[in-house]
């Protein structure tokens, strides 16, 4: 709190006075005319500045009332302390004595506020160096000040203000905080509650009394909005469990005598519960009351829930919305029934005009054509209002991979009631690049790559993709040209040409060498908007070859096909409905497939999996995510087994984490015991995913919470339950400029004796799971 100086502010409050009363003009001044002024006592104020605020002119008349004013408009300017006026014959003698100038402002104290914080404060209110000093602005110094500290829950701060006189008519001024403690809510106490206990009530708020733990987690700080909050919170809590007669009758808010401790109580009034009765619908729009009622989830007998009577009418809202009416509104009348405490609805559709979308505006794209993004809608121009049309748009637009950000609004059309505008704004993001640089995974070790991608090349939605990878275990070569509307109706096709030349002598798994030289055509033709048809094929040379270490059971089949020639055809089916193909929120995938050497290669041989995804929003912007893969090879006609090099493999950061890369199922005979891979794979994982605290609304990192587990089989081994492993762990995951991030931290909850635990993982620029 500031401390002033007694005998100053009675001076000072003794000069305001005088100069209001006009008793500073010493000389009782007689009526005269102005023949001319003259300015006295000024130093630093220019003389102009006194005779542009003086309300008196040569040649005007001046007597006691007109000097009062006068004095009154030089005092109004803050730059003068005492103000006299004389007389000299025809001459106006204005004598002045200048308020002192701020030489220097310095304080101390300050910890929870930042410098920049009070130079912001004393920039507003004026008390600057090189300033006139004010008693008044530096009263309201000290209380912009202490706001300050008081909305960060510091209601004991002081701050004493301090100006010193110096020299030459100027003044230094200190202001000394005492920033005092955080103040802490000590008690809160619900008065009236008698259906819920009062522990169970203030969990549901949002503020918490003090605790231990609170110099960590910052709980139990007070704050007026919060309160406000609360109020609300509880209301609803009661509301959702059928007290529909609920209030809050006061709040009161007290604080100790040291100002660092509050107590808060909450008074209510809890009323009757009541159940639900019965809910009768009106027909709209050409639906039935029996078709719009199924979508109402409020069984009779039931306590009452605000919550699922809002969720009723944005329900028969939303249903309505998909078939054109985009302005329909769903109003709930209540009938209570005091004796049987039953409350009943009629709930009362206004459907509205059916509404037509009569254009569509795209604007943010400055580099993508509007055709790419055009063709990726699927609400119409001149056609009726669907929302969920308008939800599937967003996703295909936001799914391109092309914009950071998709926003769809609704715009009422000027002078029509039954017509909108969709306006679409997007925020692109960078598709193309040059890269060099480098990469880890837990597979492949230290990853050098080179790559120029092109993912919307010109703006026209194709991609071009040039790509050199290198690594301790493979070298890969690699270029591919996708148009993904090849054909109007979005059958999409990529070519491709790739040498790839591997190692594995560096890896976890058995030892060979390979150098495969392939080109082929992929398409994917859609069936439906969910649904689709993946056909490629391509044309592969294979040369095998074995080192020192390479086990028994590779040699056998080297020795049989070391060069090889082959056709393989794939043809999978798959139907993907998720919202995002980063971190989706909702929605799944599923996929079959089967890889096959077509009759006549020198590898004959299949390969079928099945795979799947399913993602749902437990909480806000929280996601459960399960994912399972199931895989079997095998030879045909004369060839019996799957060629080793497509063997399935697992462990890693992509299948079951907390084991080395590729390093479950069987092993060599020889001494290295080597992961030889298998025919037969299953995987499955659990997967939790947060937001990183702090960074609620960053769309690209991610925390997560897991549980793993798989297997690999050979062909002399059959699916064994028992066999699997499996791991649990957290993640961290992360979109970042160069490249996707992913750490772990996994552990094996039943490894065996031979395998190969890996905790800590870490991968760089590999796509996430």
């Amino acid at each position: 709190m500031k401390k002033n100086c007694p005998a100053r502010d009675l001076l000072a409050a003794l000069l305001v006075v005088m100069a209001l009363a006009g008793s500073s003009v010493t000389h009782a001044l007689e009526s005269f005319t102005v023949e001319d002024i003259r300015v006295e006592g000024v130093q630093k104020i220019d003389p102009g500045t006194v005779f542009n605020y003086l309300p008196v002119k040569v040649g005007d008349v001046i007597d006691d009332g007109i000097a009062r004013e006068a004095i009154k408009a030089l005092y109004a300017t803050g730059f003068f302390q005492d103000i006299e006026l004389r007389q000299d014959g025809g001459v106006l003698i204005v004598v002045v004595v200048e308020r002192p100038s701020i030489a220097r402002v310095e304080y101390s104290g300050n910890k929870d506020i930042r410098d920049k914080a009070i130079d912001d404060a004393l920039a507003q209110t004026g008390v600057t160096e090189g300033r006139i000093f004010s008693e008044r602005q530096l009263e309201q110094l000290t209380q912009v000040i202490q706001e300050r500290y008081f909305s960060r829950g510091r209601y004991s701060a002081e701050v004493e203000a301090v100006a010193t006189p110096l020299d030459l008519n100027r003044v230094a001024v200190t202001l000394e905080i005492d920033e005092g403690r955080v103040a802490r809510i000590k008690k809160i106490n619900i008065i009236g509650n008698e259906s819920f206990s009062e522990s169970d009530l203030i969990d549901a708020m949002l503020l918490s009394e003090e605790s231990w733990h609170s110099f960590i987690t910052q709980s139990g700080q007070y704050s007026s909005e919060k309160l406000q909050a609360d109020v609300e919170i509880l209301r609803s809590y009661y509301l959702d469990r059928g007290f529909m007669k609920f209030e809050v009758l006061s709040t009161d808010v007290s604080i100790s005598q040291n100002k660092q401790d509050i107590f808060l109580a909450v008074s209510i009034s809890e009323g009757d519960r009541y159940t639900v009765g019965g809910i009768t619908v009106e027909a709209a729009a050409g639906f039935s009351p029996a078709e719009l009622l199924a979508l109402v989830e409020m069984p009779r007998g039931e306590a009452f829930s605000q919550r699922a009577l809002v969720a009723a009418r944005l329900a028969i809202e939303d249903r309505l919305a998909e078939n054109g009416y985009a302005f329909a509104n769903v109003n709930a009348i209540p009938d209570l029934d005091k004796e049987l405490k039953e409350v009943s609805f009629l709930l009362a559709v206004d459907p509205g005009p059916l509404v037509y979308v009569r254009q569509i505006n795209i604007q943010g794209n400055e580099i993508t054509r509007d055709e790419v993004i055009r063709r990726e809608i699927r609400q119409l121009e001149a056609s009726v209002y669907s929302a969920a049309d308008i939800r599937r748009s967003r996703q295909r637009i936001q799914r391109l991979g092309f914009f950071d950000e998709v926003a769809i609004d609704t715009a009422i059309v000027p002078g029509a009631v039954d017509q909108v505008d969709l306006n679409i704004a997007v925020t692109e993001r960078s598709t193309g690049n040059f890269m060099f640089g480098i990469g880890y995974s837990d597979a492949d070790g230290a990853l050098f790559q080179t790559e120029i991608v092109r993912e919307n090349l010109f703006g026209t939605g194709r991609g071009l993709k040039f790509k050199f990878d290198y690594s301790k275990v493979e070298q890969v070569f690699d270029i591919e040209y996708r148009n993904p509307y090849q054909t109007p109706e979005g059958i999409s096709q990529a070519l491709f040409l790739r040498k790839d030349a591997i190692d594995t002598e560096q890896s976890a798994n058995a030892d060979y060498t390979s150098d495969t030289l392939g080109a082929g055509i992929r398409y994917r033709i859609p069936i439906s908007e969910y649904n689709a048809l993946n056909l490629s094929a391509a044309f592969e040379q294979i040369a095998l070859s074995e080192t020192e270490s390479t086990p028994a059971e590779y040699i056998s089949f080297i020795d049989r096909f070391p060069d090889n020639t082959n056709v393989n055809l794939t043809l999978g089916v798959s139907k993907d409905t998720r919202d995002s193909i980063f971190f989706p929120a909702e929605g799944y995938l599923r996929r079959i497939s089967v890889e096959a050497a077509v009759p006549g290669s020198d590898l004959e041989y299949f390969k079928m999996s099945l795979r799947g995804s399913w993602h749902r929003e437990l909480l806000e912007s929280v996601v459960l995510g399960l994912r399972g893969d199931l895989g079997y090879g095998a030879g045909y006609r004369d060839q019996q087994e799957l060629p080793f090099f497509k063997n399935y493999f697992a462990g890693g950061a992509n299948s079951v984490r907390g084991h080395d890369a590729r390093s479950l199922g069987p092993r060599s005979s020889n001494s290295n015991n080597d992961a030889l891979g298998g025919n037969k794979r299953l995987v499955g994982n659990a997967e939790v995913l947060v937001p990183v605290p702090g960074m609620v609304d960053s769309p690209d990192k991610r925390l997560s919470l897991f549980f793993d587990g798989g297997q690999v089989f050979g062909n002399e081994h059959s699916f064994d339950i028992s066999d699997l492993r499996f791991s649990a762990g957290v993640g961290f995951h992360w979109f970042s400029p160069v490249g996707p991030i992913s750490l772990t931290y996994a552990l094996p909850l039943n490894d065996e004796p031979g395998d190969d635990v890996e905790k800590f993982q870490f991968t760089l620029g590999a796509v996430f799971r």
